[in-house]
């Protein structure tokens, strides 16, 4: 029993390890392909006139793309018999450096920091990055934010459980609806307690869950706040 349990333990941390290097590839890919295009557009430019070049390039320098103001979402929350809010539409995923503009608060997904925030259970005391926050989501994670309106014996209580369960996190949020509120990707409810019965069922639910868009990637080395 304990060599087949020792297994299992080793190939999930193989599986994961391997989908974090995947990642870490296409990262590295796509800092590629961007600064060829980059070389291209601007080579293009030159050929049309230097002055022209010079004064396109200080605005773009100087203003965010599309895809750096925008969360790539369109669409609305539709909300179920159990309380649980789903989003009905598109959440963008394309990784960007620059802040997000999302639709809703916190986000449930939409484009996002290419670093994630560390999950594997962590507690965070200090409002987190929503870009780096919704990468974890994309990884299976779910986060519990509160209020300064929420009573400190939830937020405990609350705090104790993300502690012992990897793909989660946990930090202040004061730009919500609601004192305690639990968001994964693409879903979200409003909790009265920390001893709501929606707590365990969402955890439950989401923690790497069916609605993850790439499961058993990594909760760890990404940025701590």
């Amino acid at each position: 029993m304990g060599s087949a349990k020792n297994s299992s333990t080793a190939a999930r941390k193989a599986r994961i390890e391997e989908m974090r290097r995947s990642e870490q590839a296409r990262e590295r890919r796509n800092r590629v392909l961007t600064i060829a295009a980059s070389v291209v557009v601007v080579a293009g430019l030159v050929v049309g006139g230097v002055v022209l070049v010079d004064s396109q390039s200080d605005k773009k320098d100087s203003t965010p793309s599309g895809d750096a103001k925008g969360s790539g979402d369109s669409g609305h929350f539709t909300t179920g018999k159990d309380g649980v809010k789903t989003w009905s539409g598109k959440l963008g995923r394309t990784h960007v450096q620059s802040k997000v503009s999302y639709p809703m608060h916190p986000p449930v997904g939409g484009n996002h920091n290419p670093v994630w925030l560390n999950c594997n259970g962590d507690v965070y005391t200090e409002a987190v990055p929503d870009e780096n926050a919704v990468h974890a989501l994309e990884h299976g994670a779910v986060w519990v934010t509160y209020t300064g309106k929420a009573k400190k014996a939830d937020v405990h209580a609350l705090a104790e459980k993300v502690k012992k369960t990897p793909y989660s996190l946990m930090s202040p949020y004061e730009n919500q609806a609601a004192p305690l509120i639990l968001s994964a990707w693409g879903h979200q409810v409003t909790v009265k307690s920390a001893s709501d019965p929606r707590v365990d069922k969402f955890f439950a639910t989401y923690v790497q869950g069916k609605q993850t868009p790439e499961p058993g990637a990594s909760c760890t080395g990404g940025v701590m706040k």
